[in-house]
């Protein structure tokens, strides 16, 4: 068992919210689990964010190895804080606008921890758009100072900010070529934009891939296809639909509108042995190359 902590936090339903009046969105408090390896620290440690489905045996997997290398590890319960279970068929009752003001409150909140030096930040799934986005300077300069190093699990990149602005910290994102729940070629053409990032992909691969899942379809999935959201100057989110129409995306009934129409539905998990492998070992790698070192 780790520590308990109580983060202190907000709901805003979009990125729009966060960036345009988040005093005015709603209180809640989320709870978060500290685990710390052996000794006296400072440690490097890990926000970790789980994904649509929640919390899994293979993100303990990689948090043991983090431990064991002596990193903390402090696990985000941003569902089961909010009362949900899934958000697989949805999207819409735990959003990654959430679970990012859950991350850096958290952060702030271990940041005045004597135990715990640098800060990385990890999730999977929506919990890797987390981890991803975060990155984003716009959304630092509201909720906090950058994390020291990003490790997205197969994140939805999807979001496009006409502010091109990002921490210098290092990215590295992990990506099955099969992804058909969060496509790599949204991850793609991102890269760009990204000043210190690194793109690893396994051939083959599916969501999932460094679970221990059976192949499996899950019909009511909500799944990217090929459209990207557009974030401008101001905040404000809209989506190109069709012959050119604008579609506003920064309230829910905006976004259950968009799903009726796109009819994004179904997608597969799958783990794969050979990425779960190389993926318990890379990541492993990464966080013990970026955050080991005291500040």
């Amino acid at each position: 068992m780790g520590e308990k902590l109580t983060v202190h936090s907000r709901s805003p339903f979009e990125i729009h919210h966060i960036l345009t009046g988040l005093e005015k969105t709603s209180e809640t408090t989320v709870d978060a689990e500290l685990f710390l390896p052996k000794g006296e620290g400072p440690f490097g440690c890990i926000i970790a964010l789980h994904g649509s489905m929640g919390w899994g045996s293979h993100h303990q997997d990689h948090i043991d190895g983090w431990l064991a290398e002596g990193l903390a590890v402090c696990k985000v319960h941003s569902f089961a804080s909010r009362s949900v279970d899934s958000t697989v068929d949805d999207q819409l009752t735990v959003t990654h606008a959430m679970m990012l003001v859950d991350a850096f409150r958290t952060r702030s909140l271990l940041e005045q921890d004597s135990r715990i030096g640098k800060i990385g930040i990890t999730g999977w799934s929506l919990g890797g758009t987390v981890a991803l986005y975060s990155s984003w300077l716009p959304i630092c300069d509201v909720l906090g100072e950058p994390f020291d190093a990003h490790l997205p699990f197969y994140p939805a990149a999807h979001l496009r900010p006409e502010i091109q602005k990002w921490s210098d910290s290092p990215i590295l994102i992990l990506h099955g070529e099969a992804d058909d729940w969060t496509p790599l070629h949204f991850v793609e053409s991102l890269m760009p934009q990204l000043p210190n990032a690194n793109l690893h992909t396994y051939s083959d691969a599916h969501h999932s891939f460094d679970s221990e899942r059976e192949y499996e379809l899950l019909p009511k999935a909500v799944h990217l296809n090929k459209r990207t959201a557009r974030i401008d100057k101001n905040g404000h989110m809209s989506g190109n639909l069709f012959l050119g129409i604008r579609w506003p995306l920064n309230e829910r009934w905006h976004r259950r509108w968009v799903i009726r129409i796109l009819r994004n539905r179904g997608a597969h998990v799958e783990g794969n042995p050979a990425a779960r492998a190389d993926s318990l070992e890379r990541a492993r790698d990464f966080f013990v190359e970026q955050l080991s070192h005291v500040k």
